[in-house]
């Protein structure tokens, strides 16, 4: 074993002993450029000491094809063995992470770029299967160049393998954490490594499937500098997080603990703040309160009701949009997904987040988070706070109402209790797409409306001036709605509004979410599921609101009766057809409302 005693920094060029930067990560002192870690370094920066036990380690690579270049491909696997000091471009094996059980796959670039043939594919298969025998975790640190040319479409197929592989891992309801490191490229990244619960990239890690210098030779034309970079990825929603090497294990591990089924959540006290006994106030008062710049924000609730958010990004798609904020965190103890819809406090977040109203991409985003909450069973917090969904040219190109449907689809069916909370302003399908759930809370001086007053008032007088004059009509308060069955609960606010009590306002949140949330996690998925679809199948059908309006055509109906009769009596014979009933209705008579005859039999 020949391994080199120095190492030459590819960000500086400056020649660093080993030992040296093998105490610093591997990351130069110098420029603070990431170096490759040879797969022994990897392993003692992720896995607990003294925990790691190698599987396969007897499996090497042979050559099925009888390859050679200007060397042959056995002459290649033995001066990488020589030269790294590992027997093949995959370390696999057991260990713990952070004291939690785990498969951790790791890839050395060093042995022949880290490329993947048929052994790497069979370790890699192998370590996922054992993870789903045990039911444990998989940590993988992936650095490749992609296939192994010199086993050919054997080395193409193990992408499947792996992929087949990872859906077993996957269909257990284990997690998947794929740590991506420079660089990440071809069969590696477009196999497994892309299909991780929870995608981490290294800084300045190149990542893709074809790498820029191929596609400049193959094509003649040169990508954008940096398009490979994972801030560049970070930016376009395909990764969720870019974290340094040192805060590897620690997101790791918190990754591992949290992304696993949860128990009951315990009995929380039930001291729920009774509401505030304040003066009336108009709708249109409310519209003006839910809109006030210093009412607090989704970010500003889920920092101070929950702890250890780690905030996760993008939509896997095209996009990270700062309208939607969400992530994982606990609440009380227990592990939730939070996500809310953000309109920013400041000026610069305002413009950033558009004002709340989301692209397709922050509705694709919150809909994975969703995903992951099904799969590990995870209840999910949704707090609703935009005008609408952005409308514009732009966002109806990106899918919007796509996007709003899928929402929509998804939360009705969704394998998991959902509470939602309309926090400030909930506007339309926008607010909506994140607000079907089995509870929805509803702040004391929040609205929630099919449309803006000022929408309405230019659609029906076409003039959006009288928007105050419609806001009573469109019966777009808490106790409105409270009334109409449409909200479950009404969390009060200080008098004057949560702005004015900002920390108050959280915390009231924060007891009202854990009563609803308990009782919730305590049906199985079937009942979950059948009230949920029983909720929404019955809004406007049923209620106290719905009881009057068929109490009231039941009456009407007694007294067109009644007048029949009476009819009858001063002709002294039975009307011969139903000509016979007057064809106008006594003037305090009301139009009977359709119903079905048992639920107006109930009534």
């Amino acid at each position: 074993m020949s391994i080199p005693a120095t190492l030459k920094c590819s960000g500086c060029s400056t020649v660093h002993a080993r030992a040296a930067l093998e105490a610093n990560l591997y990351i130069c002192p110098g420029c603070n450029h990431y170096l490759s870690m040879p797969s022994s370094a990897r392993i003692a920066l992720l896995a607990d000491k003294g925990t790691f036990r190698e599987l396969d380690h007897a499996l090497v690579s042979v050559d099925p094809l009888g390859f050679a270049d200007h060397k042959s491909y056995r002459v290649r696997l033995q001066e990488a063995r020589r030269e790294t000091g590992v027997r093949e471009a995959v370390t696999t094996g057991f260990c713990k992470i952070g004291g939690q059980q785990a498969v951790l796959i790791v890839f050395d670039f060093a042995f022949l770029g880290g490329t993947m043939g048929s052994v790497v594919g069979e370790k890699i298969a192998h370590a996922f299967e054992e993870a789903a025998r045990l039911r444990i975790s998989v940590v993988s640190v992936a650095a490749s160049g992609g296939a192994r040319v010199q086993e050919g479409m054997f080395s193409l197929m193990q992408m499947a393998k792996v992929a087949a592989a990872a859906s077993l891992h996957n269909r257990q309801g284990l997690a998947f954490i794929s740590i991506l490191t420079d660089p990440t490229f071809g069969g590696v990244m477009a196999s497994f490594a892309s299909l991780g619960d929870i995608l981490i990239a290294e800084p300045d890690a190149q990542i893709g499937f074809v790498g820029p210098r191929v596609i400049e030779q193959t094509t003649g034309i040169a990508p954008p500098k940096d398009s490979h970079r994972a801030d560049t990825l970070f930016k376009a929603g395909l990764i969720d997080l870019v974290i340094a090497r040192r805060d590897l294990k620690a997101i790791a591990a918190y990754l591992i603990a949290h992304l696993k089924r949860n128990k009951v959540m315990e009995e929380q006290e039930k001291d729920l703040t009774p509401a505030v006994k304040s003066k009336h106030m108009s709708a249109w008062q409310k519209v003006s309160l839910a809109r006030h710049a210093g009412r607090p924000t989704s970010k500003y609730y889920i920092a101070h009701m929950t702890t250890r958010f780690l905030e996760l990004h993008g939509d896997r798609w095209s996009g990270d949009d700062p309208a939607v904020v969400g992530g994982i965190a606990e609440l009380n103890g227990d592990t939730v997904i939070m996500i809310g819809q953000e309109r920013g406090a400041t000026p610069e977040e305002k413009v950033a987040s558009h004002d709340g109203m989301a692209y397709s991409e922050g509705y694709r985003k919150s809909l994975r988070l969703m995903r992951i909450a099904a799969k590990f069973k995870i209840p999910v917090i949704t707090l609703v706070d935009c005008p609408n969904a952005q409308a514009s040219y732009e966002s109806e190109q990106r899918g919007i109402a796509y996007a709003l449907a899928n929402n929509l689809s998804t939360m009705a069916n969704l394998p998991t209790p959902i509470v939602s909370a309309i926090i400030g302003e909930g506007g339309s399908g926008g607010a909506l797409a994140m607000g079907v759930a089995d509870r929805v809370l509803m702040l004391e001086n929040a609205i929630y409306s099919v449309i803006s007053p000022e929408g309405a008032a230019a659609i029906l007088y076409r003039d959006a001036g009288k928007a105050e004059q419609v806001s009573d009509v469109l019966k777009l308060t808490a106790q409105d709605l409270l009334g109409l069955e449409i909200i479950d609960t009404v969390v009060p606010e200080s008098e004057g509004g949560a702005h004015l009590d900002p920390a108050a306002a959280a915390e009231t949140l924060k007891k009202h979410l854990l009563a609803a949330l308990r009782p919730l996690t305590e049906l199985s998925i079937s009942q979950l599921l059948d009230s949920r679809y029983k909720k929404y199948r019955h809004i406007g059908q049923e209620g106290k609101y719905w009881s009057e309006r068929v109490r009231s055509g039941i009456s009407d109906m007694f007294g067109l009766l009644a007048y029949a009769v009476s009819k009858m009596d001063k002709s002294n014979r039975k009307p011969k057809s139903t000509e016979d009933l007057p064809r106008r209705r006594p003037e305090k008579a009301k139009a009977p409302v359709a119903a079905s005859p048992k639920r107006a039999e109930r009534e």
